[in-house]
């Protein structure tokens, strides 16, 4: 298997807060993305090149309370609290051929879900936890177009992605079993922390 980084996922209270404050920081607008009915989100997107995304995710105030605990951690205890300070890089999701259920441990069981138009299988841990704290990828396979297929060129690019964790080692193995290729940086830190370097048409910016 040969994984490739597919998206990063900010997340915020709420959905304009978020894209408010991710057009702010990188001087360029945001995509309109759409809801997700099985975990009671939305979110729009933004382009980093032909082959990778951003997206701003949200609980979405108008769909009714989900069955299961919501993905990406937004509902796991402390998530909603660390948001209080602002939206933030929370996750991120790797790419890879085919993704069969269940899902690799410990990324999560296998999903299929959709968005409209797009179709795509995704690891999610049934506890809606992130796994490794955020610095463990979520495993994406889409069955459609990936979304940077369609959405506008943004001019903006990643150039790295670093992730902090008390086990550097643990999460190095784990890369590599994916065979990860990309721009991916792991490091010692006391605890789960993710930071993207990106450039834009105004410079480099540190999500």
């Amino acid at each position: 298997m040969t994984a490739t980084l597919d998206h990063l996922v900010i997340a915020a209270r709420t959905l304009d807060e978020g894209r408010a404050w991710l057009e702010g920081r990188l001087g360029v607008p945001t995509q309109p993305g759409g809801e997700h009915a099985l975990f009671g989100t939305h979110n729009a997107l933004l382009s980093l090149g032909p082959a990778a995304y951003l997206e701003v995710i949200a609980v979405n105030p108008a769909a009714p309370a989900p069955a299961r605990p919501r993905w990406f951690g937004l509902d796991t205890p402390g998530t909603q609290e660390r948001l209080e300070d602002g939206p933030l890089l929370l996750h991120w999701v790797a790419r890879v051929p085919a993704l069969g259920s269940p899902g690799p441990a410990p990324h999560g069981e296998a999903l299929e879900l959709s968005r409209g138009e797009n179709r795509w299988t995704l690891s999610v841990p049934a506890d809606g936890s992130l796994p490794g704290g955020g610095v463990i990828p979520s495993l994406i396979a889409w069955h459609t177009p990936p979304p940077p297929t369609r959405l506008p060129d943004a001019g903006v690019r990643l150039l790295t992605l670093r992730l902090g964790t008390p086990d550097p080692d643990g999460l190095r193995a784990m890369l590599d079993r994916l065979a990860l290729a990309g721009e991916v940086e792991v490091y010692e830190a006391p605890q789960p922390e993710l930071a993207a370097t990106l450039e834009t048409p105004d410079g480099l910016v540190t999500l």
